[in-house]
């Protein structure tokens, strides 16, 4: 009896990709797409409501299933798997990733010893209980009145994604307004405060141990602000936490039953479907950021379950190694053409580039590949008066992630149409772009001579050949987008099993914090030993406050 053939090792599988990316018409678009009207239904995929297009990519069904082949060989799908039981996937931190148990059923996900699923749904009833109070008017502000505002006082994951999600899914008539503060600089609340009444405005301080510098410094200004207005006493009744440091919030003035927590297997990138998506649920109302966790859990039970080559997340991340690792594209823009969506960039830029912007392995080596590229982004038409002409024209393609929304939330459709032409005017100039021939016929039918020809032809060439995706929603709604969140989310867990990092720590914000303490002292006026060019820019600093 023959034995069975050996799985291949990752050395083995990528050698398998990077073969394919050596070849004469690796990175080919545009004739690919010329010469295979089914190559758009053979690159297209759906889950948990959501359309994947891959088909203005350069990826053959050869070099998906290199990839495919390489994911397996790199256990994707066995890291996916030990994230879903809980297991210390974050290595470093000996800590869980359980986001997904965060809008999952009870019963269906523990953390060790821990159920999960009890802590994540005692917080989710406290949440809702709490929510609807305030749009029930039973907790109002020190004077009785309604509250009509929400701050928000949090910063990178108790900031990006609540202001994300709130900005795409408020619409006029909803339950309150809601705002967010984030920066540590004052000019941020300044331009907030004008349009908040003390005696309506619920403030959220986000941190979970409590002592985060620039959110604390936010809260400590904001609540001066209430006490200057209401008094001290009353102050207290317009307060809130997401947190789990229960004597500092205690000594901040806000009563325990308006401490909300999360645990340590919950990231902060990953956080919004946690407490840190309060803000969310009372400018929005309860029902809708329940849609919210349940569009997410459609797209975990998806990536759960799909097959490798139906596989959203898995293809998606397939893509983004075959750009930054076989053809060496090292940044991707995200293109929402949606203008609620204008904060989905930024979101990602956190979620995607905090997670896997790394040098060395779970194990500490040194990574044998790049890893996260660069993710920048504006919404639709804003980006094309802006950055795309980098992205058509220069020198190092740059995917592009292009996010549709199918139906709008107003009766502009005329509007809606000329956006949707745009976005995909886009996607098919980058991928086929424009020869110099095809330029100079151009400009020769429009009139000009010779010599003008000659001389423009150059500039108006267009290389093509420029990768993007498309991600397509029915229509922007909590359960949509709780998908593309999830979606983006669990992209980053299968890169960092690709690449064998952890992407759940975060250890390169941390120098950056440890060395303000000092400097802060020396703009304090103590005496602290700093290095010299650092000192020297204080001093420059300190002449202009004199």
């Amino acid at each position: 009896m023959s034995q069975p053939e050996a799985a291949p090792t990752a050395a083995t599988a990528w050698e398998a990709v990077r073969a394919l990316a050596a070849g004469p018409d690796a990175a080919a678009i545009r004739t690919r797409l010329d010469t295979d009207p089914g190559r758009s239904a053979r690159l297209t995929r759906r889950g948990a409501g959501l359309l994947l297009d891959l088909s203005r990519t350069s990826l053959t069904e050869a070099a998906l299933a290199a990839l495919l082949g390489f994911a397996r060989a790199r256990g994707v799908a066995g890291f996916r798997d030990a994230m879903a039981r809980g297991e210390p996937v974050n290595a470093t931190e000996r800590r869980a990733a359980l986001h997904m148990a965060l809008r999952a059923p009870p019963g269906t996900f523990r953390a060790g010893a821990e159920d999960a699923s009890t802590e994540v749904h005692r917080t989710l009833g406290a949440m809702r209980a709490f929510t609807e109070s305030v749009h029930a008017g039973r907790i109002a502000g020190a004077a009785g009145a309604r509250f009509t505002d929400v701050v928000n006082i949090g910063i990178g994951g108790s900031d990006l994604g609540p202001a994300m999600a709130t900005r795409a899914l408020w619409r006029h008539g909803m339950p309150m307004r809601a705002h967010y503060l984030a920066n540590v600089d004052a000019h941020a609340w300044e331009a907030v405060r004008p349009s908040l009444d003390p005696r309506t405005t619920l403030v959220l301080v986000a941190s979970k141990t409590f002592t985060t510098q620039e959110t604390m410094a936010n809260a400590h200004l904001v609540r001066g602000w209430l006490v200057r207005a209401l008094g001290e006493a009353q102050a207290n009744a317009h307060l809130a936490a997401l947190s789990t440091n229960l004597p500092a919030t205690a000594a901040f003035g806000i009563a325990p039953d308006r401490v909300f927590g999360f645990r340590d297997w919950v990231g902060g990138r990953f956080s919004m479907w946690s407490a840190i998506g309060l803000s969310v649920a009372l400018a929005c109302g309860w029902p809708a950021f329940e849609e919210l966790l349940g569009g997410a859990r459609a797209m975990d039970e998806h990536f759960m379950s799909a097959p490798e080559a139906e596989n959203l997340p898995l293809l998606l991340a397939a893509a983004e190694v075959w750009h930054v690792n076989a053809l060496g594209y090292p940044a991707r823009a995200v293109l929402p053409y949606d203008e609620r969506l204008a904060r989905l960039p930024a979101h990602l830029q956190q979620l995607e580039m905090e997670s896997l912007g790394k040098r060395v392995t779970a194990a500490g080596a040194p990574v044998a590949m790049p890893t996260g590229p660069v993710v920048f982004g504006e919404p639709g038409t804003n980006a094309q008066h802006s950055f795309m002409q980098l992205i058509h024209q220069g020198t190092t393609p740059v995917p592009v992630d292009f996010v549709l929304v199918a139906q709008p939330d107003h009766d502009a459709a005329d509007s809606h149409r000329k956006l949707l032409a745009n976005a995909l005017a886009q996607a098919e100039a980058l991928a086929r772009g424009r020869t110099e021939e095809e330029a100079r016929k151009e400009m020769r039918a429009a009139g000009l001579d010779a010599a003008e020809v000659d001389r423009l032809a150059p500039h108006r060439a267009f290389p093509g050949d420029r990768p993007s995706t498309v991600i397509l929603l029915p229509r922007l709604d909590p359960r949509s987008l709780g998908a593309l969140v999830a979606l983006y989310e669990h992209k980053v867990a299968c890169l960092g099993a690709f690449w064998g990092i952890n992407p759940f720590d975060q250890w390169g914000v941390e120098l950056g914090k440890q060395l303000t303490g000092p400097i802060l002292a020396a703009l304090e006026g103590r005496d602290v030993a700093l290095q010299p060019s650092t000192a020297a820019t204080l001093g420059h600093i300190r002449a202009l406050w004199r």
